[in-house]
């Protein structure tokens, strides 16, 4: 079955297990005692993190590892917000940045704290001008991650690294998508990475610290780790975190420009084979092995399991594959269509026979999923009505829904005319002017009606 979620988890690499088994025998002490099988466990940990940090490209010293890496940015923010308190307490995030990061500011902010989060383009970059212009006297920490999560849309570090500098700010960099694939550039004071990423085992994250950057660990803290990660170590897990990320760094190169090639081939046929569908992200500043589009028309929960019922496991950040029936932070960041949304990110080792069949299947389980839900032919031209205005009341409906009955009623306006949307899901704002880009119609504006809001369209063609 073909396994195309690698930047949820990626399938452990087999470096990984070798070394978690010999560790199990050899690293199950206590590596801050001074008996005989302490100082082998120490052994262990001290190669562990030199390995670690070379990859990184910092001081064996200024690593640290931590349970996850969830718990190295909130650690790293919480830290580096601490040692810097007399500065001030603001911090500057992007709007794509990993839920963690968004966490940690709403923390803050309900600590009373405040924060700036910068605004990207429609490929999920930041301008790093305009991240400039966020630093403030009173920041005490800025963040932002090498490459996205959902998008992989890599930002751009070295320039926002060289502002920071200059403003004399800390920047934090959540690396955790493209540390397998490559060193992070210069600029940086403190970056996490979390091991399940790039084949490690799960239960792992590194927090690197500069030295120099003022850092001063949150709760209570012992002498393990230098205060950042309190309590013992699961050491064969780091033994195995660091080996795998030794071996893939050494794959990296040659892997890339393979997977590179087959993501390409999918960015290119997905919108040739299936009809309206936004292939998002950067087209070429990214990692090599995610890509990710949305489908019109479709229902991300039912698109994922159909893909699943044909053996390939994918991943969606479309609002009706949540819990929250709220679209994904980073696609509502980026202003483009969220529903029907499917992330394909393969693992390393991934067949071009199988991304073959994902493009041979793929448009069956798109129009199967489309039928269902009732959407129109994406060959039925508009016939022109008379109706000056129709008004869609798609109140407690979810998406696609709201979109399905825009395009149903959409002939029954002539050119000039307006269709209203009602709709009570946070989704509809994405979607409603994101089906007007794919459509080339002008997509007039949003007002709040009862129970919900009206988002109306007007028909140029």
């Amino acid at each position: 079955m073909p396994y195309f979620d690698a930047a949820s988890a990626a399938p452990p690499h087999p470096v990984a297990r070798q070394a978690l088994l010999a560790a199990l025998d050899e690293g199950w002490a206590d590596p801050a005692r001074l008996h005989r099988e302490g100082r082998r466990a120490r052994l262990l940990l001290d190669a562990a993190r030199e390995t670690a940090a070379e990859a990184v490209g910092c001081r064996p010293d200024e690593l640290s590892f931590t349970p996850s890496g969830t718990r190295a940015l909130h650690d790293g923010i919480a830290g580096a917000l601490g040692g810097r308190r007399r500065t001030g307490r603001h911090l500057v995030v992007s709007a794509v940045e990993h839920s963690a990061v968004l966490h940690a500011a709403d923390a803050l902010e309900a600590d009373g704290g405040s924060v700036t989060r910068v605004g990207v383009d429609r490929t999920g970059l930041v301008d790093p001008a305009e991240y400039a212009a966020a630093l403030r006297p009173d920041t005490a920490l800025a963040a932002l991650q090498s490459a996205n999560h959902e998008t992989g849309t890599e930002q751009p570090l070295a320039e926002v690294g060289s502002l920071c500098r200059a403003a004399g700010v800390p920047l934090l960099v959540d690396a955790a998508q493209s540390l397998g694939w490559g060193p992070v550039p210069e600029g940086w004071s403190l970056l996490t990475a979390s091991a399940h990423k790039w084949g490690g085992p799960a239960g792992v994250g590194l927090l690197a610290v500069r030295k120099g950057t003022r850092f001063s660990p949150r709760g209570p803290v012992d002498e393990r780790e230098g205060g950042r990660a309190p309590g013992f170590p699961d050491l064969p897990a780091i033994v195995a975190a660091a080996a795998s990320l030794r071996a893939v760094r050494a794959e990296a190169d040659a892997e890339a420009a393979r997977l590179r090639a087959l993501v390409d081939r999918i960015r290119a046929r997905v919108p040739a084979l299936v009809p309206d569908v936004e292939v998002v992200g950067h087209p070429s500043r990214r990692l090599p092995h995610i890509v990710t589009f949305s489908c019109l028309y479709v229902d991300g929960e039912a698109l994922l399991h159909a893909l699943d019922r044909e053996g390939f496991s994918v991943s969606s950040g479309s609002s009706c594959t949540s819990s929250t029936l709220e679209p994904s932070h980073v696609l509502r960041a980026m202003g483009v269509l969220s529903e029907g949304n499917v992330r394909v990110s393969l693992p390393r080792g991934a067949l071009e026979a199988d991304v073959e069949r994902f493009l041979e299947v793929l448009p069956g389980v798109v129009s199967g999923v489309r039928q269902h839900l009732g959407a129109p032919s994406a060959a039925a031209a508009p016939a022109g009505g008379a109706a000056e205005e129709v008004v869609v009341d798609a109140l407690g409906k979810r998406c696609p829904i709201p979109v399905i009955e825009l395009a149903k009623v959409f002939d029954r306006v002539p050119v000039g005319g307006l269709v209203t949307v009602l709709s009570d899901d946070e989704a509809a704002r994405l979607d409603v002017p994101a089906w007007c880009d794919m459509r080339g119609q002008e997509y007039v504006g949003e007002r709040v009606v009862e129970g919900g809001v009206g988002y109306t369209v007007r028909r140029v063609s």
